[in-house]
Protein backbone atom coordinates (compact mmCIF):
# COMPACT_ATOMS: atom_id res chain seq x y z
CA UNK A 1 0.00 0.00 0.00
CA UNK A 2 1.44 3.31 -0.69
CA UNK A 3 1.12 6.22 1.99
CA UNK A 4 -0.72 9.34 1.33
CA UNK A 5 2.60 11.33 -0.02
CA UNK A 6 2.53 9.29 -3.07
CA UNK A 7 -0.69 8.81 -3.69
CA UNK A 8 -1.26 12.83 -3.71
CA UNK A 9 1.76 13.12 -5.89
CA UNK A 10 0.65 10.48 -8.23
CA UNK A 11 -2.93 11.74 -8.10
CA UNK A 12 -1.46 15.06 -8.80
CA UNK A 13 1.10 13.80 -11.76
CA UNK A 14 -1.74 11.99 -13.39
CA UNK A 15 -3.32 15.49 -13.94
CA UNK A 16 -0.13 17.35 -15.10
CA UNK A 17 -0.63 19.69 -12.76
CA UNK A 18 1.62 21.74 -10.76
CA UNK A 19 2.00 22.33 -7.08
CA UNK A 20 1.12 26.45 -7.85
CA UNK A 21 -2.44 24.88 -9.95
CA UNK A 22 -3.37 22.40 -6.75
CA UNK A 23 -2.79 25.64 -4.13
CA UNK A 24 -5.21 27.84 -6.70
CA UNK A 25 -7.51 25.08 -6.52
CA UNK A 26 -7.52 24.15 -3.08
CA UNK A 27 -6.43 27.28 -1.19
CA UNK A 28 -3.90 25.57 -0.06
CA UNK A 29 -0.44 26.91 0.92
CA UNK A 30 2.02 25.91 -1.58
CA UNK A 31 4.06 24.89 1.59
CA UNK A 32 1.55 22.77 3.02
CA UNK A 33 1.47 20.98 -0.35
CA UNK A 34 4.98 20.31 -0.56
CA UNK A 35 4.85 18.76 2.98
CA UNK A 36 1.93 16.64 2.33
CA UNK A 37 3.92 15.03 -0.66
CA UNK A 38 6.62 14.62 1.26
CA UNK A 39 5.10 12.96 4.06
CA UNK A 40 6.29 15.83 6.67
CA UNK A 41 3.40 16.40 8.82
CA UNK A 42 5.32 18.32 11.70
CA UNK A 43 4.89 21.10 9.96
CA UNK A 44 1.21 21.01 10.87
CA UNK A 45 0.10 22.37 14.35
CA UNK A 46 -2.66 19.76 15.20
CA UNK A 47 -3.99 16.88 12.79
CA UNK A 48 -7.10 18.71 12.54
CA UNK A 49 -5.08 20.49 10.00
CA UNK A 50 -3.41 17.74 8.63
CA UNK A 51 -6.89 15.77 7.96
CA UNK A 52 -8.56 19.21 6.51
CA UNK A 53 -5.62 19.62 4.00
CA UNK A 54 -5.51 15.99 2.86
CA UNK A 55 -9.31 15.89 2.52
CA UNK A 56 -9.24 18.60 0.26
CA UNK A 57 -6.08 17.55 -1.45
CA UNK A 58 -7.61 14.67 -2.21
CA UNK A 59 -11.07 16.14 -3.01
CA UNK A 60 -9.88 18.21 -5.62
CA UNK A 61 -7.90 16.07 -7.53
CA UNK A 62 -11.30 13.25 -7.19
CA UNK A 63 -8.90 10.45 -5.32
CA UNK A 64 -11.02 8.30 -2.79
CA UNK A 65 -10.88 10.36 0.57
CA UNK A 66 -12.04 7.25 2.95
CA UNK A 67 -9.31 4.99 1.21
CA UNK A 68 -6.56 7.88 1.94
CA UNK A 69 -7.92 8.79 5.44
CA UNK A 70 -7.37 5.12 6.52
CA UNK A 71 -3.76 5.43 5.33
CA UNK A 72 -3.60 8.64 6.91
CA UNK A 73 -4.77 7.65 10.24
CA UNK A 74 -2.55 4.49 10.41
CA UNK A 75 0.41 7.04 9.32
CA UNK A 76 -0.25 9.40 12.39
CA UNK A 77 -0.53 6.67 15.05
CA UNK A 78 3.02 5.33 13.85
CA UNK A 79 4.66 9.47 14.39
CA UNK A 80 5.53 10.12 17.71
CA UNK A 81 4.02 13.66 17.75
CA UNK A 82 -0.05 12.85 16.75
CA UNK A 83 -0.11 9.11 17.57
CA UNK A 84 -2.38 9.89 20.65
CA UNK A 85 -4.74 12.97 20.91
CA UNK A 86 -3.71 16.35 23.26
CA UNK A 87 -4.89 16.05 27.00
CA UNK A 88 -7.84 18.37 27.27
CA UNK A 89 -7.64 19.24 31.31
CA UNK A 90 -3.98 19.27 32.28
CA UNK A 91 -4.39 22.90 33.66
CA UNK A 92 -5.89 23.78 36.93
CA UNK A 93 -8.68 26.16 37.19
CA UNK A 94 -9.14 29.09 39.38
CA UNK A 95 -11.58 31.75 39.70
CA UNK A 96 -11.13 33.46 36.47
CA UNK A 97 -11.57 30.00 34.93
CA UNK A 98 -14.79 29.71 36.88
CA UNK A 99 -16.14 32.89 36.38
CA UNK A 100 -15.83 33.26 32.65
CA UNK A 101 -17.79 29.44 32.47
CA UNK A 102 -20.21 31.63 34.37
CA UNK A 103 -20.75 34.54 32.13
CA UNK A 104 -20.36 32.34 29.42
CA UNK A 105 -23.68 30.41 30.41
CA UNK A 106 -25.97 33.73 30.94
CA UNK A 107 -28.45 34.38 28.78
CA UNK A 108 -27.65 38.51 28.60
CA UNK A 109 -31.07 39.21 26.45
CA UNK A 110 -32.91 37.64 29.81
CA UNK A 111 -30.20 39.12 32.18
CA UNK A 112 -30.51 42.49 30.54
CA UNK A 113 -34.15 42.53 30.50
CA UNK A 114 -34.76 41.31 33.87
CA UNK A 115 -31.97 44.11 35.47
CA UNK A 116 -34.19 46.46 33.61
CA UNK A 117 -37.01 45.48 35.09
CA UNK A 118 -35.54 45.71 38.68
CA UNK A 119 -34.19 49.07 37.90
CA UNK A 120 -37.89 50.15 36.47
CA UNK A 121 -39.60 48.70 39.95
CA UNK A 122 -36.72 50.49 42.13
CA UNK A 123 -37.53 54.30 40.51
CA UNK A 124 -41.37 53.33 40.62
CA UNK A 125 -40.88 52.18 44.66
CA UNK A 126 -38.74 55.08 45.21
CA UNK A 127 -41.14 57.60 43.12
CA UNK A 128 -44.12 56.37 45.48
CA UNK A 129 -42.00 56.83 48.46
CA UNK A 130 -41.25 60.31 47.80
CA UNK A 131 -44.88 61.75 46.35
CA UNK A 132 -46.74 59.71 49.85
CA UNK A 133 -44.22 61.70 52.17
CA UNK A 134 -44.64 64.94 49.89
CA UNK A 135 -48.39 64.62 50.18
CA UNK A 136 -48.69 63.61 53.82
CA UNK A 137 -46.04 66.46 54.63
CA UNK A 138 -47.83 70.11 55.38
CA UNK A 139 -45.66 72.76 54.94
CA UNK A 140 -46.59 74.71 57.25
CA UNK A 141 -46.31 73.19 60.19
CA UNK A 142 -43.02 74.12 61.62
CA UNK A 143 -43.69 77.83 60.52
CA UNK A 144 -43.50 80.44 63.33
CA UNK A 145 -46.31 82.78 64.39
CA UNK A 146 -47.04 85.23 61.68
CA UNK A 147 -46.88 89.10 62.73
CA UNK A 148 -49.00 91.50 60.20
CA UNK A 149 -46.81 94.55 59.53
CA UNK A 150 -48.26 97.24 57.20
CA UNK A 151 -45.76 98.77 54.22
CA UNK A 152 -44.64 102.29 55.06
CA UNK A 153 -44.13 102.83 51.28
CA UNK A 154 -47.22 104.64 51.14
CA UNK A 155 -48.31 103.01 47.60
CA UNK A 156 -51.29 101.43 46.82
CA UNK A 157 -52.70 99.20 44.95
CA UNK A 158 -55.13 100.17 42.06
CA UNK A 159 -59.14 99.22 42.44
CA UNK A 160 -60.43 97.37 39.63
CA UNK A 161 -63.25 98.94 38.20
Amino acid sequence: MSTVAEQLRAGREAKNLTVEQVADMTKIRTDHIRALEEGNFNVFSAPIYIRGSVKNYAGALKLDVAEIFKTLDAELKGTEKYNAPPPLGDARKNFVDDFALLVAKVNWKLGVAGLAVIVLGIIAVTSFLAWRHHKNSDPLKNLPPAVYQPANSGDTLPLHK
